[in-house]
């Protein structure tokens, strides 16, 4: 349900104002209003509050990010860090920011150079990698190359896709060299062609220009390797490997003895200045005279003490928690606060794709838990399935714990689908059908009826369309309660006339139809009379084009019947065309396949409906939204 909000000010000397600001933050209570808006610039007593030091704190924070960069992660000592955490939290802001600059001082030259170096052997190796084993693949060729004085050797690597290249790259070495070179193919593996170019060092730049031309992968070995056998050159790129990870070795040892006594330390510091960098962000919503801060908020009633004790208890009768009396009009500039058991919360979720409730609107989120549900289980109405989805759901919440919104979207399926294995027990489906056929399961015969989707839907209509009168009824009735919390009579008497107009319809038409004995059909008559003018009254003669419109509203609640007889229809086709092929294995997965796919539209399609009930039939007879969520000013929480 939706929270009490109470407006407050918090009102201390400036020297306190760094402290009170952490209080809060850590106390994580109060929904910080922007004063800055409020202050005329000609305004002499209170002034707009400098942002803060958020732009030094914002460097060193850059800073301390490349030092972690560099430095190999060793195991948090959560005791330690504890200890040093306090330790920090008691330094001013120059204190903080001057121990932050000093270790900063102390690593960031030594691990930029370490880092460096490390990255440059890190390449050598990769280079050396790679010279490997392209010599390796053309060393076969060897004893087909030439040993001549003044000649360079390059190595070419082609798709082999691409080997009508080689006839082009032959004729232009042809013009370039004056025939002056030779050319060595060789398969080097299924996909690549080795070639080995020879030609006069004369034509280097020209060659090495035309092979860069034709966009094809040159090889171009060190100074130091040319001129030599392939195998010497093997042992030279073995020697330099081992040359170049020794040092890496060495480097790393380096790193290592660096973060055994500044990681902990750092860590945490980045910890701290994250939350200072963040408190300090928000310095430009205070206002201030010459000696004094002012911070504006709004608290949960529920909060409002505890938090004033907080202050109390740190900074005695120097801080002041105001609480401010305001009219009913301001207060509907209050933030909205849900505050809901566990099961309701992913339902908040749905709410906040309309935007949130103002403050004095009815929570609808408690309502969407109990009837979001049902309708989904409704419309699945099957054992099988209703398990899988509750499956899945439990396998996509443990995989992508970090996906909040997933995580709703998942917990709305979990508690769907227990309704929708419910039902399926009640209408007898298991994999449509099938569990009937096998004799596990037969539908329940209930309030006269036998509960069998297929032969009741007429009864799943009527139970359709009863289900929406209730829900609009209800709806309807919320939007009274709503309308007379903001003083609204004339809309209130406009949806009182609706729900009268709604029963004397029902009236008229069962008692029409014999459903409901005729001495009820003066009634419903009198009620529709009763209804028009209070309906004309309220909205004005549109209103009563509003009735229309309401209708049409319930009517749409038959789509509960549809989704369900679209779903069990193609259960019975999948578990009917499985069993007429003779190739028992070829039904078996035609049959699998169809019901996976009425799986995923079990999903989707009932999913999508139950929520357009809610957003639009339902939400439309009392929900106005355009309010601001409750947003305290406090660390985010982290899984």
């Amino acid at each position: 349900m939706l929270q009490k909000m109470k407006k407050v000010q918090v009102i201390g000397p400036k020297k306190d104002l760094q402290n009170v600001v952490d209080v809060l933050y850590h106390t994580g209570t109060v929904h910080l209003e922007d004063l800055s808006k409020t202050i005329l610039p000609g305004d002499t007593i209170l002034r707009k509050m400098d942002p803060g030091k958020s732009g030094d704190i914002s460097n060193i924070l850059v800073k301390i990010g490349g030092i972690f960069l560099s430095l190999p992660k060793i195991q948090d000592d959560l005791q330690k860090q504890d200890q040093i955490y306090k330790d920090l939290q008691k330094k001013s802001h120059d204190d903080l920011t001057a121990r932050a600059r000093y270790v900063i001082e102390e690593l960031e030259s030594t691990t930029k150079d370490l880092a460096s170096n490390k990255s440059d052997l890190e390449f050598s190796v990769n280079a050396l990698d790679r010279y490997e084993k392209i010599i390796k693949k053309i060393q076969p060729l060897e004893s087909q190359l030439p040993i001549l004085e003044g000649f360079e050797v390059t190595v070419i690597l082609i798709q082999r896709e691409f080997r009508d290249v080689l006839e082009l790259v032959r004729n232009a070495l042809v013009e370039i060299t004056k025939n002056q070179f030779e050319l060595i193919s060789a398969d080097v593996d299924e996909a690549t062609i080795a070639t080995v170019i020879i030609f006069n060092k004369k034509y280097s730049e020209r060659v090495h220009s035309f092979i860069f031309s034709q966009n094809v992968n040159e090889v171009r070995m060190p100074q130091e390797y040319l001129g030599k056998p392939f195998n010497e050159i093997l042992l030279l790129i073995a020697e330099k490997r081992k040359k170049s990870l020794d040092e890496m070795a060495v480097i790393d040892k380096k790193l290592e003895a660096l973060a055994a006594v500044w990681y902990q330390e750092l860590s945490v510091l980045k910890k701290v200045l994250e939350d200072r960098n963040e408190e300090a962000s928000v310095y430009g919503k205070f206002g201030q005279t010459e000696y004094t801060f002012l911070i504006e908020g709004w608290i949960p009633k529920k909060y409002l003490n505890r938090t004033k004790e907080t202050i109390k208890n740190i900074f005695g009768s120097r801080v002041i928690v105001i609480e401010l009396e305001l009219s009913p009009e301001k207060m509907n500039d209050a933030p909205t606060f849900y505050d809901n058991p566990a099961i309701v919360k992913p339902f908040e979720f749905l709410i906040q794709i309309i935007g949130a409730p103002k403050y004095k609107e009815v929570d609808p989120s408690p309502l969407i838990a109990i009837f979001f549900p049902i309708f989904f289980g409704l419309m699945v109405g099957d054992i099988a399935y209703g398990a899988i989805i509750l499956v899945f759901a439990f396998i996509m919440k443990k995989k992508y714990k970090a996906e909040i919104w997933l995580q709703h979207l998942m917990n709305i399926l979990i508690i769907s689908s227990i309704p929708a294995i419910f039902f399926g027990f009640l209408f007898g489906e298991f994999f449509g059908n099938l569990g009937e056929e096998m004799g596990w399961i037969h539908p329940i015969h209930f309030l006269g009826i036998t509960w069998n989707r297929i032969e009741a839907m007429v009864p799943l209509l009527i139970l359709a369309i009863a289900i929406g009168v209730f829900h609009v009824i209800l709806g309807l009735s919320i939007g009274i309660i709503n309308s007379l919390a903001k003083k609204s009579r004339k809309h209130a008497i406009e949806k009182a006339g609706m729900i009268t107009v709604i029963i004397g319809i029902l009236l008229v038409m069962g008692a029409t139809v014999e459903m409901l004995p005729s001495i009820l059909l003066p009634p419903g008559i009198v009620l529709i009379v009763i209804a028009l003018p209070l309906i004309i009254y309220g909205g004005g003669f549109f209103g009563a084009f509003e009735i229309m419109s309401t209708a049409v509203n319930i009517l749409s609640y038959a789509r509960i019947m549809a989704i369900g007889m679209a779903s069990v229809i193609l259960a019975l086709v999948a578990n009917k065309l499985g069993g007429t092929i003779e190739v028992a294995y070829v039904g078996f997965l035609i049959a699998a396949l169809l019901h996976i796919l009425n799986i995923g539209l079990a999903m989707f399609s009932p999913f999508l409906h139950s929520l357009r009930l809610h957003l639009v039939e339902f939400h439309s007879k009392f929900y106005e939204g355009g309010g601001k969520m409750y947003k305290p000013f406090m660390k985010e929480k982290t899984g």
